[in-house]
């Protein structure tokens, strides 16, 4: 039998990823990127290299999700400034959307 029949794994969250939807949202609402495009591919894969340069923050408890809030005071914030950064260049000058899409 597999883990996941076995166990509940939906307490398993990875933060990073919340900071980077967060950070996205801040910076994708900034005049410079009002042309970026926003389609499914593209929001995904921007973050998808965000995430691919940070370190995972993952926790599966509240106590871990208290560690975790505390990260958004620390240098990390930066990191997924920087990172979300970069993935929306890297996304605008290598779109992999469809034509039209």
């Amino acid at each position: 039998m597999a883990l996941k029949d076995e166990y509940n794994f939906e307490n398993l969250v990875n933060e990073a990823e919340n900071l980077v939807i967060e950070e996205m949202d801040v910076q994708l609402a900034l005049a410079k990127n009002a042309g970026v495009c926003r389609c499914q591919d593209c929001i995904l894969d921007m973050a998808a290299f965000a995430l691919n340069s940070l370190s995972p923050l993952y926790r599966v408890s509240l106590m871990g999700r208290l560690y975790a809030e505390g990260a958004k005071r620390t240098p990390f914030v930066q990191d997924v400034s920087r990172a979300v950064e970069a993935a929306i260049q890297k996304v605008i000058t290598n779109p992999s959307h469809h034509p039209g899409g």
